[in-house]
């Protein structure tokens, strides 16, 4: 009896400290998961501006789950605008799933987005508006650089390694330019409607039958290539407009240009005047 009397107090004092250990393992469990849980977004700004190539983040609020950047900076010192976006904690258990919005001077986007496997990922709801300007200044090319307002609405879009497997999109380019060497091209306003299926995206392209060009196209690019089959015809006498052309080929009777060209695997391009491309056999 005097045995058992004596190890009762020491098994008491082994049970009293695996208890205060447990409980102590417990809090630190605790206390870990509401840091994660409320885990503050400027905790994480040196990391993420590290991987941006010169991009700032200004006045980080709110949590890695919900939160805002007042002022997204570009390197050159641009302001891109405000961003905003929210993700659901089930990403704690590998469902990535969340929504962001930037919103600036010069170009908005909007997106609802999730991972549907380890390479794909799933945009639902989202749109894009850009302001065409000359902001960065570039020489412009013998094509011509875009100008214009343009808004594209993506109804769903699967991508997997950043290709289009599916796509329901359509855009719609307003005061349509094209700013060349030789001045600004007028071009009026282009709609398209993008489609893909099994990686491949169909474009069909068209103007709203009002201003200096009328066009219609079809493109259509696989992660192999790509081709194109347009017709373009002056709707209005335009000189630059007729000078931008011209470098297409020759009209038809009618005074329609007609373009068929391609890229990559198939790298061949002509005209409906047989011309080659230059760089083509």
């Amino acid at each position: 009896m005097g045995a058992q009397a004596r190890r009762s107090p020491e098994r008491d004092t082994r049970l009293s400290y695996f208890r205060k250990a447990l409980i102590g393992f417990g809090v630190l469990v605790l206390a870990a998961l509401l840091l994660v849980w409320f885990l503050p977004a400027r905790w994480l700004v040196p990391s993420i501006e590290s991987r941006l190539q010169g991009v700032r983040l200004e006045q980080v609020q709110g949590s890695v789950w919900n939160g805002s950047v007042a002022n997204v900076v570009q390197a050159d010192g641009r302001s891109m605008g405000r961003l905003d976006w929210q993700l659901s904690r089930l990403a704690l258990l590998g469902k990535v799933r969340g929504q962001m919005k930037l919103e600036g001077p010069r170009l908005g986007f909007s997106a609802t987005m999730q991972r549907v496997s380890a390479d794909q990922i799933q945009l639902d709801a989202a749109s894009l508006h850009a302001t065409l300007d000359n902001a960065d200044q570039r020489k412009p090319s013998s094509f011509g650089e875009p100008r214009g307002a343009m808004q594209i609405t993506l109804d769903h879009a699967l991508l997997q390694g950043g290709w289009p497997l599916e796509l329901q999109a359509a855009m719609h380019w307003h005061d349509a330019a094209l700013l060349t060497s030789d001045g600004l091209v007028p071009l009026g306003v282009l709609d398209g409607q993008a489609t893909a299926q099994g990686g491949i995206v169909q474009v069909q392209l068209h103007d709203d039958g009002t201003g200096p060009l009328e066009a219609k196209g079809n493109l259509q690019v696989i992660p192999l290539g790509w081709r194109l089959d347009a017709t373009l015809r002056e709707r209005r006498p335009d000189a630059a407009l007729h000078r931008w052309l011209a470098q297409f080929g020759h009209p038809d009777s009618e005074g329609r240009i007609h373009i068929q060209r391609n890229g990559g695997l198939a790298d061949g391009a002509s005209t409906s005047s047989g011309r080659r491309v230059k760089g083509q056999p």
